[in-house]
């Protein structure tokens, strides 16, 4: 990365641009009421952190180029969800937001929000409007800041340790939002809306900045992104070891919350063929009371921001740099910038494996929810199944508030019991699948956006994952293991949106129409998979795993999932067995 004169000292660009930036709003609000197509490479820089990505359609650049003509820009717009509640209002606005600025669809994250993408620049300001005014938010879903906050979906109300892990999902994401009032100018044009102020912790100077706009991040944010989780004992959705910082609620005997176990430094990005990058977990750092939670999260993202690598951004996350100091070092340096010690990690049993919140189920409280599982994430109408209309239908009767859940579904809740049978046939009139209708392999698959929109996609994802993932539950139904689950994910880029380090076959995009196959990650994620293969052609792949599928099918233990399998006989194996 080119450096550039920052004052006395050189700094890369990247870190240039955030500290010329006057706090987040140069050069984009130059460059918004601009009558072009796309905005400069600093300002889409700076408009990441407003929760949007600068994009183009891939598929036409080259023809675009041998015309002479700029390439085909457009935005994807990210709302900001704190553990997946979106009010129905709220889902209403987003819904037509899609139809009228962007290309009709939403699509659901492994981080429990909603991206809008096809957003014209000339609208960009219109849409972002409209999605505050009915309490939505994008700031800060994108860019080297913390981003959505993720907590367990399920809205059971009946179990306390779920409410506290959306509470703090909430209250944690209010925390650590940036104070800059850049994003309110920017797109809203009015500075009356209140900021949640930081709580009154100037007595513990090594946390805050001398900075009066952002006294916890500074003009120059963070090395890289920041991913925060919360979860609680018997349900890892949320992959909290994939997390910069993971929490995991713990209660008394009588339900009242104590406080938190806290991981740090996981993270699932890396880099094709630089050793020096790589997936990691996530390691026990202690456990904080609930009166100290919200200083020790500050002093975590403050250690990071003065010691994360600001040079090397595949450096920069700070699974790196636990890894480079050992968790014993950033443990002290955390204490004392919080100015307390870290009580012991309480012990807790492993995460079940297998929870998904699918079909019909109580609530707790006398009411239903109703997960529904939505292909990739993308919420659309096709000729066979038109699930966006659907899910419309069942909102303007309803208004029910939704649940996003880190596995790309949806959760509507809030279900009186005589509305079942209307809602139910709601979907099937609109071809919508119910859960119970599908296999174990379309259940858990995710796939990531790739081509045509993302920038960094090698090859495709989404748009090849349902034929790819039909033609796997084809060859395991062959060998007699239909029934069993198995979860595949699969990305464009070894960046690992989709979380395919975390997968039982996780297959990672390496050239156009090839794939890096890993095996052998936990069910209940916890442990990370292995390269199986370097790379395999997309049509190759259904076949190749043909003879390790009908290996675990012979082998296994009673009841033994196919990762743990994997694991237990290793990947040399493996690669002979198909050699």
């Amino acid at each position: 990365m080119t450096a550039v004169s920052s004052g006395d000292a050189r700094v890369p660009r990247h870190e240039a641009v955030k500290i010329h930036s006057h706090y987040l709003k140069e050069p984009l609000a130059s460059e918004l009421s601009q009558p072009t197509t796309h905005f400069s490479e600093a300002a889409a820089q700076v408009l990441k952190f407003h929760g949007s990505y600068q994009q183009d359609d891939r598929d036409q650049r080259q023809a675009l180029r041998q015309q002479g003509l700029e390439r085909a820009f457009s935005f994807m717009l990210r709302t900001r969800q704190p553990g997946g509640h979106v009010p129905p209002l709220l889902y209403r606005t987003l819904d037509d937001l899609a139809d009228r600025y962007g290309n009709g669809t939403l699509r659901v994250t492994t981080r429990q929000t909603f991206q809008l993408h096809g957003v014209l620049k000339a609208n960009l300001q219109t849409v972002i409007q409209e999605i505050v005014r009915q309490m939505g938010s994008t700031l800060a879903t994108c860019g080297d800041i913390n981003r959505n906050l993720m907590a367990p979906p399920a809205p059971f109300r009946n179990r306390p340790s779920y409410r506290y892990a959306q509470e703090y999902a909430r209250r944690l994401s209010n925390l650590l939002l940036p104070r800059t009032r850049s994003y309110y100018e920017l797109w809203i044009d009015d500075e009356e809306i209140p900021i949640p102020e930081l709580p009154a912790l100037q007595k513990l100077p090594r946390i805050h900045l001398d900075d009066p706009v952002e006294p916890l991040y500074g003009n120059q944010y963070l090395p890289r992104k920041f991913k925060c989780a919360i979860t609680v004992p018997d349900d890892n959705t949320v992959d909290i070891y994939s997390q910069d910082i993971g929490l995991i609620v713990i209660t008394d005997a009588k339900g009242q919350l104590r406080g938190f176990n806290i991981l740090v430094g996981g993270g699932m990005g890396r880099t094709h063929n630089k050793e020096e990058t790589f997936p990691l977990l996530g390691q026990p750092l202690g456990f904080a009371p609930v009166d100290a939670i919200e200083t020790v999260i500050q002093a975590i993202l403050a250690v990071q921001r003065d010691y994360g690598n600001r040079h090397d951004r595949k450096q920069a996350r700070m699974k790196y740099l636990v890894h480079q100091w050992g968790i014993r070092k950033f443990r002290q340096v955390v204490q004392q910038y919080a100015g307390m010690k870290l009580k012991p990690w309480h012990p807790i049993p492993p995460f079940p494996s297998g929870v998904n919140y699918l079909g019909w189920q109580p609530q707790g409280d006398g009411k239903l929810f109703l997960g529904l599982s939505i292909p990739t994430g993308r919420i659309r109408d096709t000729e066979t199944c038109r699930l966006k209309t659907a899910l419309r239908r069942i909102n303007e009767e309803f208004a029910l508030p939704v649940q996003l859940c880190p596995t790309q579904d949806l959760i509507l809740t809030d279900i009186e019991p005589a509305w079942r049978g209307r809602i139910t046939h709601i979907l099937r009139e609109h071809g919508v699948p119910l859960p119970d209708e599908l296999s174990p392999l379309r259940q858990l698959g995710m796939a990531c956006p790739a081509l045509p929109t993302c920038g960094l996609a090698i090859t495709e994802s989404e748009r090849v994952f349902p034929d790819l993932l039909q033609q796997i539950e084809t060859v395991w139904a062959d060998l007699g293991l239909g029934d069993t689950p198995l979860i595949v994910r699969m990305t464009g880029c070894p960046n690992g949106c989709a979380r395919p380090y975390l997968a039982e076959v996780g297959l990672v995009g390496t050239s156009p129409g090839y794939y890096q196959v890993w095996v052998g990650a936990s069910p209940n994620g916890d442990r990370l998979a292995q390269v199986l293969w370097e790379k395999v052609a997309l049509t190759d792949l259904p076949q190749a795993l043909r003879p390790v599928f009908a290996y675990y099918k012979q082998e296994r233990y009673m009841g033994e999932r196919f990762g743990d399998f994997c694991q237990r006989v290793g990947v040399t194996r493996l690669q002979e067995l198909v050699a």
